[in-house]
């Protein structure tokens, strides 16, 4: 074991929300884990939508609020809706302030996106397609500069301590040895579950572990089994595989089959700008057909490819694809993990002294289908409440014990998992394959002694195996109806350590 180290705020992960709430914390001081140099390998800086946020006169936060529910498919919160879109103009401000080069208009408005399922233009954007990028290389400077902060690159958490009823702090692993932090919160924000699956946009190390690791010491974990499957990911054998943005759609770009012909008119009212899960499937449902699935840009975007969309041109480039001249061939990847760390309006979990922001957290904003350029929002909401929350809180630090952290992965399991997911508990979904992964899950979960992959694997099938009907991301062929009354899922691992469904997410339990 290496020194141990005490902070009254750690925070696991080094995407936009782990640095935000960082830098929101100030001046009380804070640790910052980052497994890589900060800035890397987070999935933050590959988002290339941008910021959802009613900042148009045209708008209202009560029209994105809407429009949020109405996708998540009738899981959605509404109050946690209204929340984010109230909040998002001054999200927005915030980066602004930070130094986020927002586009503008001639007349220094925001340039705003029509993204798929809005109702209006309200996506801020950087560059076209870079504004993750943008906004994690302002975030990462703006940390390093920050007093207030410490950041141990390098270093992952392997598992959280905990104390009675309450997270102490957590077991890091490094290349200087294992050693325990203690901290008086502990905020997760350490990204999806995306690298579960054999094609995904996230980084490969995006496994779920938070989920793990809040699910060990008892936390709640809410709606494992909506995972969304962003439609258009270039397939071109990548891995992770680069994103065609959702803006291309909605500058008008078609999806055609590999003779050019137009499909999604066949599937939605709305075609290329469906619902992200209505898109997927029917992508999938083309190339299953052996049809092919391809994204056609040459009218809509044409020769302006490099200046308007320069990450998606630099992959098409890498990939032997030159979209001004050819449409781009396209599968649907799992993009962005709904489920969570259930938590409540101010970030808490249902354990004292554990957080979670980011694509880790179930705050309810997302339900069973994410509206597109959520995600940074909620990422930037949720981490400035939970910092605001702790920045003047008494706070007390107790000694963190060290525990026995799960196994590493072996590498040779990895792609089998992977594999398995994609095809079992993937786009589309039935009570056979899941059963059948659900076995090879606990027969080598159980070999391994349950590596933190196979833990997150293992809530997301059992759930998806639960909720016999299809809802947003989670799409049953053999329960292809929707229910009502819509429900959440909420499970933990109880006293016994079996995992254990429960009615309600029991928030009441967060002080």
């Amino acid at each position: 074991m290496t020194p141990s180290l005490t902070t009254d705020v750690l925070i696991v992960g080094a995407g936009l929300a782990g640095l935000f709430a960082a830098l929101r914390l100030a001046p009380r001081r804070c640790i910052v884990l980052s497994p890589t140099v900060l800035g890397q390998a987070a999935a933050s800086a590959w988002a290339q939508g941008g910021l959802a946020a009613a900042l148009d006169p045209a708008d209202s936060p009560e029209q994105h609020a809407a429009d949020t529910v109405a996708a998540g498919a009738g899981l959605v919160d509404p109050a946690v809706a209204l929340l984010i879109a109230r909040e998002a103009p001054a999200a927005v401000d915030a980066l602004v302030r930070i130094g986020v080069p927002f586009d503008r208009t001639a007349t220094d408005r925001f340039a705003l996106s029509l993204e798929a399922a809005h109702s209006q233009p309200r996506v801020a954007r950087v560059a076209g397609d870079l504004a993750g990028r943008a906004i994690m290389e302002t975030l990462v400077a703006a940390v390093r500069r920050a007093p207030h902060i410490t950041v141990l690159e390098g270093v992952r958490a392997v598992a959280l301590t905990a104390s009675e009823d309450r997270v102490t702090g957590v077991m890091t692993r490094s290349a200087a040895g294992d050693a325990v932090i203690s901290a008086a919160e502990t905020v997760m924000a350490t990204g999806g579950a995306g690298g579960l699956y054999r094609v995904t946009t996230n980084p490969k190390e995006a496994r779920g572990a938070a989920l793990a690791q809040a699910y060990a010491v008892g936390a709640v974990i809410a709606d494992p089994e909506f995972v969304q499957f962003h439609p258009t990911a270039l397939d071109v054998a990548a891995d992770p595989a680069p994103l065609a943005t959702e803006s291309l759609r909605g500058e008008g770009s078609r999806l055609v089959n590999a003779d050019g012909t137009p499909f999604m008119d066949r599937y939605h009212a709305q075609a290329e700008l469906a619902p992200r899960d209505v898109v997927a499937r029917a992508i999938h449902a083309e190339r299953m057909a052996g049809r092919g699935a391809f994204l056609d840009c040459r009218h809509s975007v044409g020769k302006e490819f490099p200046e308007r969309f320069p990450t998606v041109f630099a992959a098409c480039q890498q990939a032997g694809v030159d979209p001004r001249t050819q449409p781009i061939p396209v599968a649907p990847a799992a993009h962005y993990h709904m489920g969570g760390i259930a938590t409540d309006e101010w970030g808490r979990s249902t354990v004292l002294g554990l957080s979670a922001c980011g694509e880790c957290a179930s705050t309810g904003a997302h339900g069973a289908n994410r509206l597109a350029s959520n995600s940074l929002l909620e990422a930037v909401v949720f981490a400035r409440r939970i910092a605001d929350r702790l920045r003047d809180a008494s706070l007390v630090t107790k000694p963190a014990v060290a525990v026995q952290a799960p196994p590493l992965l072996a590498a040779d399991m990895l792609l089998p998992l992977r594999e398995r997911m994609s095809r079992d508990c993937g786009v589309i979904r039935e009570a056979e394959g899941l059963a059948q992964l659900s076995q090879w899950i606990a027969e080598q979960g159980t070999r391994l002694g349950w590596p933190s992959a196979f833990v997150a694997a293992r809530l997301i099938v059992s759930a998806a195996a639960a909720r016999r009907e299809s809802r947003g991301g989670h799409y049953r062929s053999d329960y292809p109806l929707a229910f009502s009354p819509a429900r959440r899922t909420f499970l933990r691992r109880n006293a016994a350590g079996e995992l254990e469904f429960l009615p309600t997410s029991g928030m009441a339990t967060s002080s």
